[in-house]
């Protein structure tokens, strides 16, 4: 596709080409791009009732958006939409809002959970209570109530927001680290093995990069600016992205050559660790799955003293 004989005026030169596209031919390409990684990798089925882990920025925007246009042609398949507000002042509080307008625009319900209920504390509050790495625990905290939620809301799959940049981010950070088993557990749809105690992430967004998640939602409408966590800009992710993007910057095609080549090699990764993950074990605490005798969010409950 290429608008070379539109009269059009382009919005976006594609990343890694020369072709420009004009608004429509975009959001044809983009969403075509994403429904085409769908049926490939079988992110959706009948009678699924997927949530979208939803912050009110413009991936999990984006996601909802692309979802409820599907869900509109086929009425087997159910959407909700779940928020995990982790208490950051200036930050979440804003994007709730803008969460909740979308939800109620598009009559979708919307789920809102929260550290100070779940926890008993905010991230800011432990933040100042407490030296900690803000990722380490709040990720934590996140894919916890995230898990959790989405069964006592009874989802067979929970959608996210992670695109292609996101995902090559993942993938070369468990490399510098040797985390092959974390590895393991990525692609489109995540997980080793099938279990009612985990419920598995799809990620429509995952060969579309972040510049094209951007350009759609703004044409969209979606918003009109994003705000960032204050605390992305700490911690071992921040270099790698910043690593990558200098990289692609110089070598364009860098971040869709490691995913591809990643892509080719995990199911090769995930048999490797396929059995070690057919016994589950569980806290002793709140009965949540874990690898350990307590879970890393009781484990930081108790450290931290919440």
């Amino acid at each position: 596709m290429n608008c070379k004989n539109c009269i059009k005026k382009p919005v976006i030169t594609l990343t890694n080409s020369s072709i420009k596209l004009c608004r429509s031919h975009f959001i044809k390409y983009f969403e075509k791009k994403v429904n085409k990684t769908i049926l490939k990798y079988n992110l959706i089925e009948d009678k699924d009732k997927i949530g979208i882990a939803l912050s009110g920025g413009k991936d999990s925007l984006t996601v909802l958006h692309i979802l409820n246009k599907i869900r509109s042609k086929n009425k087997d398949i159910k959407l909700e939409a779940i928020l995990i507000d982790e208490g950051i002042k200036d930050y979440r509080d804003k994007t709730i809002k803008d969460a909740i307008k979308f939800c109620k625009l598009n009559k979708i319900k919307l789920n809102i959970f929260s550290y100070k209920k779940e926890f008993g504390s905010t991230l800011d509050s432990i933040l100042k209570k407490n030296k900690i790495m803000p990722c380490s625990i709040c990720g934590t905290f996140r894919r916890y109530l995230l898990n959790k939620k989405s069964k006592e809301l009874n989802f067979t799959k929970l959608a996210t927001g992670h695109n292609l940049d996101d995902e090559s981010q993942s993938i070369l950070m468990n490399q510098f680290r040797n985390n092959q088993e974390i590895n393991a557990r990525l692609g489109p749809i995540t997980g080793l093995v099938k279990n009612k105690n985990f419920i598995r992430r799809i990620k429509p967004l995952f060969l579309v990069n972040e510049k094209e998640v951007a350009t759609y939602a703004f044409l969209k409408g979606f918003k009109t600016e994003f705000s960032e966590c204050p605390h992305a800009s700490i911690g071992y992710r921040h270099e790698i992205r910043d690593l990558l993007n200098n990289f692609e910057k110089k070598y364009p095609g860098t971040k869709v050559g490691l995913v591809n080549s990643f892509l080719e090699t995990l199911s090769i990764l995930k048999e490797k660790y396929k059995k070690k993950h057919k016994k589950i074990n569980y806290c002793s605490i709140c009965q949540e799955p874990t690898s350990k005798e307590k879970c890393q969010a009781c484990t930081y409950v108790e450290k931290l003293k919440i």
